[in-house]
């Protein structure tokens, strides 16, 4: 295997009103940094189990990460091939 990199990815919730926030945060070595955002509402009925309502935002917030990531690299790739790219997979 060739070098490592390391990227980070801090993950932050919070809780508001009857709901979880999330935020996921790309950290890599070129400035690239983005953010995912999640959110998760519980309804009035649902038990209140703040665990599930974490786990939602941040899937949410990664997946939202994801989204971000590939669009950020079709632009590159646009800008390097000067041809139109969609990325989905």
């Amino acid at each position: 295997m060739t070098d490592m990199k390391r990227w980070t990815v801090e993950i932050l919730i919070a809780e508001v009103d009857r709901g979880t926030y999330a935020e996921a945060r790309l950290y890599d070595e070129i400035s690239d940094d983005l953010v995912g955002i999640g959110i998760a509402r519980r309804y009035p009925t649902d038990p209140d189990i703040p665990e599930i309502g974490d786990e939602i935002a941040v899937a949410r917030a990664l997946n939202d990460l994801g989204q971000r990531l590939l669009s950020t690299a079709s632009g590159d790739l646009e800008t390097v091939t000067g041809e139109k790219v969609l990325l989905t997979r």
